[in-house]
């Protein structure tokens, strides 16, 4: 098996490293490129220990930096965007997409021409470009299977069932580390507390994302593209345990549920040897230990974010862009210190209004380039407004 790891120095990008540390012995496996962005040391440490071909930094000015590390091994270095998608085009049995935000939408298109199956836990390819996607997957025939923990639980709820007996699915969420603040109290919270998430250990913006529950608005997005869903057929429960991943109830009125241990390991591990399921030694779930299961509604008071989600899932063009653009630079200036906590779904509510925005409600974008473009128009006007 040839595989490409696109953000192996990240969250999902170790995690898959050490799913394949385990399984080593039982699986004949090649790494032909891992990509990164900053983490030159981890990416060299990776690419030696697993005798990578090919090495990719996204910030050119890390190039040196690699060269350094990686001159006396024969291994290939390179940077830039560009490069990146060079190493999608050299196709693989098994690609993850697990940049974080926007840089991860073109090489996930990419890969989608060349390689056999794209694992995306990149939820952004399928918010920004999720119709584009699905039809470079169908025409180059291309598998696309789900990443995140919540729709790869779908994805095996349904498992081989006609999508059409789907009445509908429910995204499970933590909470995350605001879950029992009152609304006035979650006004001033810091960064800090935004990363401390009570049960995923995940990177620093993900982590934000899930504290303000804008991680599940992507997913709401991402669930329409991946499993062909209307509004209506999509919910979001809260589960503070996390150990339910997702649910499906048919027409039938039965509902499956998927659950596991809180480890991305295994979402990634389904995706790694399907269709075929093989023996993870580690992390397994013993039932007889869990003391509650417990669900709760979500208050789209306390996180609109949901909300913002639905209003876009109504339309049929190309807001999802809009959508995460605003969400992206209303991280970064959180991050900053520029706006507080609660500001974020407000100005990405005000750039989904904008009279410029709003003209790709039912306007639908068929290239990269047009994606890119809105995705860089919608990106200034974030930045522009103020609190």
């Amino acid at each position: 098996m040839k595989i490409i790891i696109f953000g192996s120095s990240g969250s999902i990008g170790q995690s898959t490293l050490s799913l394949l540390r385990i399984l080593k012995k039982n699986l004949d496996f090649e790494i032909l490129a891992i990509t990164g962005n900053e983490n030159i040391d981890q990416l060299c440490k990776d690419a030696i220990e697993f005798k990578v071909k090919r090495v990719v930094t996204a910030n050119v000015k890390k190039i040196d930096e690699l060269k350094q590390k990686l001159s006396s091994h024969e291994i290939e270095f390179y940077a830039g965007e560009e490069a990146i998608l060079d190493t999608a085009r050299m196709g693989a049995d098994w690609v993850i997409s697990a940049i974080v935000g926007f840089p991860g939408v073109p090489p996930t298109l990419e890969s989608a021409k060349f390689s056999k199956i794209v694992a995306i836990a990149n939820k952004e390819s399928l918010v920004c470009a999720g119709k584009l996607l699905m039809e470079t997957a169908k025409k180059f025939q291309t598998k696309l299977l789900p990443v995140d923990s919540e729709h790869n639980a779908i994805f095996q709820c349904i498992n081989c069932e006609n999508l059409k007996t789907i009445k509908k699915v429910i995204l499970t969420a933590s909470g995350g580390p605001f879950r029992t603040l009152s609304l006035s109290e979650m006004e001033n919270v810091t960064v800090e507390q935004a990363i401390n998430h009570p049960t995923w250990d995940m990177g620093k913006r993900i982590s934000i994302d899930s504290a303000s529950m804008f991680n599940k608005a992507l997913e709401i997005i991402e669930a329409k593209h991946f499993f062909d869903l209307n509004p209506n057929q999509i919910e979001v429960i809260i589960h503070p345990e996390s150990i339910i991943h997702s649910m499906v109830t048919f027409i039938d009125n039965s509902t499956l549920a998927q659950l596991c241990p809180n480890d991305m390991r295994h979402a990634i591990a389904y995706t790694l040897n399907y269709p075929k399921r093989r023996n993870i030694p580690f992390n397994d779930l013993d039932i007889t230990e869990l003391k509650k299961l417990s669900f709760e509604k979500v208050d789209v008071n306390k996180f609109p974010a949901i909300n913002l989600a639905k209003m876009v899932l109504k339309t049929s063009g190309s807001l999802g862009v809009v959508f995460n653009a605003a969400k992206e630079i209303a991280l970064d200036r959180f991050i900053l210190k520029d706006i507080k906590f609660l500001d974020m779904s407000n100005l990405v509510d005000k750039v989904l209004h904008l009279p410029e925005m709003m003209e790709y409600e039912n306007n639908s974008l068929n290239t990269i380039d047009e994606i890119k473009l809105l995705n860089k128009r919608a990106r200034n006007f974030a930045q522009q407004i103020n609190f």
